[in-house]
């Protein structure tokens, strides 16, 4: 069951998605906008002039301002119950912040990083992915339609990953007209020798209809191999697992979740 979720209010298109999914599940929706502390420069020459500390936090506060009432609008426009939450933050703690405060819903949704240099919103990601112990829909930015279901492709690879991911999905599989289960023959490293027939009798076995679907893994990595065939199928939601390892205190992400987190054209819905 879906009925509780939290949206990180950084673009229009996750807040749009966002507002989309509560509507669809009836779910309480909480919006987080991040007030970000000024940077602070201290030197043997002097310190951040005044006025420009005043400036940034005074730009943080009119955007915070802003994303919280075109949220608080959409909701209302949908119909749907919400609230939001300002948290004051300095830049570099604001992921950790957004996955430890998306432990206590059942789904977060942040918004794809617009370009290379936004590595906030690749933080976020990274967050609300490796530290909230949730599932995560993460939105493209070029993304203007709401939730939609016609056509679902969920990843299989064997992995716990993967397994997480079918299973926190399942509320919106069960909404989906068709499931097309995907897996990568001849990918090396897997575990799944049957190549998704197990995985694709539990899913039926919860009423779900399954479109069984092995891709030859052949020169082209997963991430591509993925995302040509979903365009190919006209997919509009991708389930897939997240993948991840520690690097001392921090998670690097893996080559799969990368690739198509930097290339999506529709949500993803990814679980650790």
């Amino acid at each position: 069951m879906i009925k509780d979720i939290v949206v990180n209010l950084e673009a229009d298109a996750t807040t749009d998605f966002a507002v989309s999914i509560a509507s669809a599940f009836q779910a309480h929706l909480a919006g987080v906008s991040f007030l970000y502390e000024p940077n602070v420069l201290t030197t043997e020459f002097g310190g951040t002039p005044v006025d420009y500390i005043e400036a940034q936090r005074a730009e943080s506060e009119r955007k915070a301002a802003e994303v919280k009432a075109r949220f608080d609008k959409a909701a209302r426009g949908a119909g749907v119950s919400s609230e939001t939450h300002t948290v004051g933050a300095e830049f570099a703690v604001a992921a950790g912040i957004f996955g430890q405060i998306a432990r206590r819903f059942d789904l977060s949704v942040v918004g794809q990083a617009v370009s290379e240099k936004s590595v906030l919103d690749d933080l976020i990601v990274e967050g609300a992915l490796f530290d909230s112990g949730r599932p995560v829909i993460v939105v493209p930015y070029i993304q203007r339609a709401g939730l939609t279901l016609n056509r679902v492709m969920a990843c299989w690879d064997g992995s716990r990953c993967a397994a997480r991911a079918i299973s926190d999905a399942m509320p919106l599989l069960l909404k989906a007209k068709t499931v097309d289960l995907i897996t990568i023959v001849g990918e090396t490293g897997k575990s799944d020798e049957i190549a998704g027939a197990d995985i694709a009798k539990h899913l039926a076995r919860h009423d779900i209809k399954i479109e069984l679907r092995r891709v030859s893994a052949g020169h082209i990595d997963v991430a591509n191999n993925l995302l040509s065939l979903a365009a190919d199928l006209a997919a509009d939601f991708l389930v897939m697992g997240g993948y991840g390892h520690s690097r001392l205190r921090e998670f690097v992400l893996g080559g799969a979740t990368r690739g198509v987190l930097k290339s999506m054209t529709v949500p993803v819905l990814m679980s650790h």
